[in-house]
């Protein structure tokens, strides 16, 4: 039951609304609510004073901080800054922020409401940072965040990005046995002619955006979690697998850094890393797998899997070891019902858009125009339609002249071919090392390879923890950002986890963070006196039952306890 208890402070007696409840076995008084001297408190009654109401948003920026503060992320990113500037004499300061202050508010900003630097001010605005932490960040321009960015070498990223997974694993308990990686691409707006940059290059963009210059992501993510693991910045026109032969030491570096064994653990990639080289890699530093290799590299297993499920109807699963690259490894093959359907809707499509577009040049070609026509040019025209997967393979044309500069275009769809390629559609060949492991939980384990498909739809999701928009130009600036963004994924992702563990949450990580942010903070200021600065009273806005379960097992139901204490937050320590 809450009673109404006073408490005498420098001769004055203030009052408070007081519940007694359990803490660790031991009876404590709560404070449940403040409401002042006994004047202010009748004056507010009477309604004498005046009264003005603010919320913030609250719930994302709270769990965020705390997160941050049981990892430490700021003293470990202010450990490995550096500043050239004679006026810092200790560690890089600016507006009575660290570095890895700085960089903190930067990744919180990006997993809540990804801005530009300059519009960050804005929008913490909206939230309760300033009251959490008791700062003013009205200071805080792009400048600022620029300045300190220049502070943290590219090389040190690496040892920040360790220290902060090592003290991960330790506090929230994590574990892993599969590794899945991957990587991406993001493009920018990096003029040619900008020569100070050389990780934006052109490349195969994943955007449809070659005519745009690019930077490159490598990321390694657990199984259980998502948790980013291991990520890498590299140039945007390097392939596959130069990237995964540059990240294979690195990760395993990572993993004995963070003492997990290398035997206990599987490597998940997709078929683009393969080359003799980097599969010798591999298994020179032991690394146990699951890849796969592409069918139409390997006629011959293919031609093998097809005659075996042709013989074998009932057959689903096809295992065999073969010596590939030198290696023995084992094989799995099997028909993926959905891949099959996706191909042979992809491949009739195709075949009818093809087959359109002879028919209409063998109508042009009929007409017997005025015009004419060279053998070559036609050629080059009938192979650009042809140029489609599978479409020089499906047709066989021939072109016959019938008088100068006329031809006749004759062309058929070769049925037995297309037969062939309807047959091995859908094929999977996954490759592995895992001698002892059945194929179905081969299968499964490759088949995991969506979790980081998962990871890089997060991370380009617009509305939280984009890596876009990036208004960088240098290589520097741009490898700092991309930290930035997967240190608000790293926070992002334990929040996560936790309320996945202890609650009945069932949705994605966008609508963690929506509910979360929708969690709101009410600021009630009341003016009682003639001069002096208004009376700020705080309490957290009414919630969905949802929103107070999270609230709780993330332990920010109590706003008396909600102030983070981040060391190095203000002043280097």
């Amino acid at each position: 039951m809450a009673t109404i208890q006073a408490k005498t402070t420098k001769g004055h007696k203030y009052w408070y609304i007081v519940e007694s409840r359990r803490v660790n076995g031991k009876p404590r008084p709560i404070v449940l609510a403040y409401l002042g001297k006994a004047d202010d408190l009748l004056k507010r009654l009477q309604g004498l004073t005046d009264i003005k109401l603010k919320s913030y948003s609250h719930g994302a920026v709270a769990a965020m901080l705390q997160v941050a503060q049981q990892l430490d992320v700021c003293t470990i990113i202010n450990e490995h800054t550096s500043s050239s500037r004679a006026y810092q004499s200790k560690k890089p300061l600016r507006n009575g922020l660290t570095t890895g202050a700085t960089m903190l508010l930067s990744a919180i900003g990006r997993a809540c409401e990804p801005t530009s630097k300059r519009g960050w001010e804005t929008w913490a605005k909206t939230t309760s940072l300033d009251y959490l932490l008791r700062s003013n960040f009205s200071q805080l321009d792009s400048q600022h965040f620029w300045d300190l960015m220049d502070t943290i070498p590219i090389e040190a990223i690496e040892q920040i990005e360790s220290k902060l997974l090592k003290k991960a694993f330790e506090i929230f308990g994590l574990s892993s046995d599969s590794l899945f990686y991957d990587t991406t691409n993001f493009f920018t707006y990096i003029s040619t002619t900008n020569e100070d940059c050389t990780l934006a290059q052109r490349g195969k963009n994943k955007q449809k955006r070659s005519d745009l210059r690019q930077v490159g992501l490598a990321l390694v993510v657990t199984r259980d979690d998502k948790i980013p693991l291991f990520h890498m910045t590299y140039e945007g026109n390097m392939n596959d697998a130069k990237v995964f032969k540059n990240i294979l030491l690195k990760l395993k570096k990572r993993m004995t850094d963070l003492s997990l064994p290398i035997k206990d653990h599987t490597l998940v990639f997709d078929r683009g890393n393969n080359s003799k080289g980097n599969m010798e890699l591999v298994e020179e530093n032991d690394f146990y797998y699951v890849g796969a290799l592409t069918p139409y590299h390997h006629k011959e297993l293919v031609k093998e899997a097809l005659d075996y499920f042709e013989t074998n109807p009932q057959e689903k699963i096809y295992r065999d070891k073969q010596i590939i690259w030198k290696r023995e490894r084992t094989l799995v093959f099997y028909v993926s019902d959905t891949l099959k359907a996706g191909c042979l809707r992809g491949l009739h499509l195709t075949l009818e858009k093809t087959e359109n577009a002879l028919k209409k040049l063998q109508e042009t070609l009929a007409k017997l125009s005025k015009k004419k026509y060279e053998a070559k040019s036609l050629e080059v025209r009938i192979q650009n339609i042809l140029k489609n997967q599978h479409m020089r393979q499906l047709f066989s044309y021939t072109l016959e002249e019938i008088k100068e500069g006329h031809y006749n275009l004759r062309f058929e769809i070769l049925s037995i071919k297309l037969q062939e390629i309807e047959n091995r559609s859908g094929l999977r060949i996954i490759m592995s090392n895992r001698h002892d492991w059945t194929p179905e939980k081969i299968i499964t384990t490759y088949q995991g390879q969506a979790e980081i498909e998962s990871a890089f739809k997060t991370i380009k999701d617009p509305y939280h923890l984009t890596l876009k928009p990036q208004f960088h130009w240098t290589d520097q600036k741009i490898v700092v950002h991309y930290f930035i963004c997967l240190l608000g994924y790293l926070l992002s992702s334990l929040i996560y986890r936790e309320v996945k563990a202890k609650t009945s949450f069932k949705g994605s990580l966008r609508t963690l963070l929506n509910s979360l942010n929708d969690i709101r903070l009410g600021a009630v200021l009341e003016d009682s006196k003639t001069s002096g600065p208004m009376k700020a009273f705080y309490k957290i806005e009414e919630m969905s039952k949802d929103q107070i379960e999270i609230m709780e097992v993330l332990d920010l139901v109590d706003l008396h306890n909600q102030r983070p204490k981040l060391n190095g937050f203000g002043v280097y320590n």
